[in-house]
C-alpha cells in the first residue's frame, strides 16, 4: 500500500536497492548489518515494501512492544522478544519456520546500534536449526544502497560461516559507521 511512496522517498533522497531476494525462495532470514541507527528500522520497512515482502518479520526487544505504541509494532510484523530472561529464542524462532509455509525473519545479528566486536550467532542457530539459508543484507548509507547478498547455507563449521558472512558487512558503511563490526 505504501509502496509508491516509499519507491519515491528512495529516489528522492538517493537510495536504491542493490540484488534481489530469490522470488521461489519461501523460507529463509534477511541478517541485517551493521545496525548502528535507528533509521536502519525506516530503511527496512521502506527495502521490504519495495522489494514486495509484506510478509517479512522481525525481532525486537520488548520493550518496543508496550503501549502506547507497542501495537504497531505488532501490526508491521514484529515479534517481541525478550533479552533479559533465559528463553530459548533459537528453538522458538526456528519452530515458527517448521509452522509457516511462507516466512521470511529479518534479523541483526549484532543484537545492538552499540559498537560490537563480531556478530551474535542466534540468527545463524535459527537458520540451521529451521534448514533455511541466511540472505546477507547491508544498509550502506555511503554509497546510499541497500546491499542484498546472495542466499547463504550455514554448515558445521560455525567459525568459518560466521566469517564469510563478516566478511560481507566489512565494507558497508553503516549511518554511525564508529559503531560497525569489529
Amino acid at each position: 500500500m505504501l509502496r509508491p511512496l516509499y519507491v519515491f522517498l528512495f529516489k528522492f533522497f538517493g537510495w536504491r536497492v542493490n540484488g534481489g531476494f530469490p522470488p521461489g525462495l519461501k523460507k529463509y532470514i534477511v541478517a541485517v548489518a551493521p545496525h548502528t541507527s535507528n533509521m536502519d528500522f525506516l530503511i527496512g520497512v521502506a527495502t521490504r515494501s519495495i522489494q514486495r515482502m509484506q510478509n517479512a518479520r522481525f525481532l525486537a526487544k520488548s520493550s518496543l512492544f508496550k503501549p502506547p505504541f507497542g501495537w504497531i509494532f505488532k501490526m508491521i510484523g514484529g515479534y517481541p522478544v525478550d533479552r533479559g530472561k533465559n528463553t530459548d529464542m533459537v528453538e522458538q524462532a526456528a519452530a515458527i519456520f517448521g509452522t509457516e509455509d511462507h516466512f521470511i525473519l529479518a534479523i541483526a545479528p549484532e543484537g545492538t546500534r552499540r559498537k560490537v566486536e563480531k556478530l551474535r550467532t542466534g540468527f545463524y542457530y535459527i537458520a540451521r536449526k529451521a534448514g533455511v539459508p541466511i540472505i546477507p543484507v547491508g544498509f550502506d548509507y555511503g554509497k546510499k544502497e541497500v546491499i542484498i547478498g546472495n542466499p547463504f547455507f550455514p554448515s558445521d563449521n560455525v567459525t568459518n560461516d560466521i566469517e564469510v558472512l563478516t566478511s560481507f558487512y566489512r565494507n558497508i558503511r553503516g549511518r554511525n559507521p564508529e559503531l560497525g563490526i569489529g
